[in-house]
C-alpha cells in the first residue's frame, strides 16, 4: 500500500483519459485556458488584486458598446479559466479584432468594479488564430 495519497500521485495515461472523457466540455476549455496563462508566464485572473499591475492572457467570450458617463465605451469580458476579467476601452466604439472568441493578451492596472475586476485601456496583442 503507498503512502501518497491518490491525489498526489502522478496520472497514469489511462487515468488522464478517463478524467478528459468524465469532463464536461467548459471544464476542458477552462484547463486548457488555465494551462495556456501557465504557460505564456501571465498572472491568473483569479490571483489578481485590486492595483496590481498585471499581465493576463483569455479569451473574450463577450463583447459590447456601452456608454459609459456619455462616452462611448467597448466592453469586453476575458477569462482565463479561473475567473473573470472586465477590460474596457473608453472612446471607443470598435476595435478590429476584438471579437468573442478570439484570445488575447492584456496589461495594465487591475481596478475593482461593483466586486468585478476590471482592465481600463489597456495594453493588449491579439493572439493569432492559427493556435487554437
Amino acid at each position: 500500500m503507498s503512502a501518497v495519497p491518490r491525489s498526489e500521485k502522478p496520472a497514469g495515461r489511462f487515468r488522464r483519459m478517463l478524467d478528459r472523457l468524465s469532463s464536461s466540455q467548459e471544464d476542458l476549455e477552462s484547463a486548457e485556458l488555465r494551462e495556456d496563462a501557465e504557460n505564456t508566464g501571465c498572472t491568473r485572473i483569479g490571483d489578481c488584486q485590486d492595483r496590481q499591475i498585471v499581465t493576463v492572457t483569455g479569451t473574450l467570450r463577450t463583447v459590447t458598446l456601452r456608454p459609459r458617463a456619455g462616452v462611448p465605451a467597448l466592453e469586453a469580458e476575458l477569462f482565463d479559466g479561473s475567473a473573470a476579467l472586465d477590460v474596457v476601452w473608453l472612446g471607443r466604439r470598435s476595435i478590429v479584432g476584438i471579437e468573442p472568441g478570439r484570445k488575447l493578451i492584456a496589461s495594465g492596472r487591475i481596478s475593482m468594479s461593483r466586486g468585478r475586476r476590471v482592465l481600463f485601456n489597456p495594453k493588449y496583442e491579439l493572439r493569432p488564430l492559427g493556435r487554437e
